[in-house]
């Protein structure tokens, strides 16, 4: 082998495994994730569930579906929506429309066993049709039907009690989510 050849092979080495220590994810970043209350929206006729892109204080229109379930994400699993669908027409279809108020379908899904806290019993989801003032923000639409803890940041911490304590908090990776 030449000495140039030798320097290539040299260099190659090194900087694979640099680069391979450098960017191999630890197994404990790997293992990791968060459990917490995932915000959900179906605008008027959607018929999917929308990761909300920002927190509950955004104007909901007349029609809207608000989604809010208890999750686990991680870079590895993503954080699952409602597993009920936006339904409006069920959910609302009884409450009869007027002029001075809106009406917003909320669905609340607690999530699976599987990464509940311990000691804890995943509530029952459900969903309800909310009328509001016009001017009701997704926050007051849950804060109408729900019992709401929250983080002095605005973090929604539990609805209805779930969880009792925690919010949102990094947990390992649960084994029945693992892949």
């Amino acid at each position: 082998m030449s000495t140039n050849n030798r320097f290539f092979a040299v260099i190659t080495t090194a900087v694979l495994i640099v680069t391979g220590i450098t960017f191999a994810p630890t197994a404990n970043a790997a293992g990791k994730g968060w459990r917490y209350w995932g915000y959900y929206q179906a605008a008027p006729g959607a018929t999917t569930w929308t990761a909300a892109m920002t927190g509950p204080t955004v104007d909901v229109a007349d029609g809207a579906v608000e989604g809010w379930s208890f999750v686990f994400s991680s870079d590895d699993v993503p954080s699952i929506a409602p597993a009920i669908k936006p339904d409006f027409a069920t959910i609302c279809g009884k409450v009869k429309a007027d002029n001075d108020t809106k009406r917003v379908a909320l669905v609340i899904d607690f999530g699976s066993s599987a990464y509940a806290p311990k000691g804890e019993k995943v509530q029952k989801s459900f969903t309800t049709c909310v009328r509001t003032a016009k001017t009701s923000q997704g926050i007051d639409v849950l804060g109408m039907a729900v019992k709401i803890r929250a983080a002095k940041s605005g973090l929604i911490c539990g609805i209805n009690g779930y969880p009792k304590k925690e919010c949102g908090v990094e947990i390992p990776t649960p084994t029945a989510l693992k892949k």
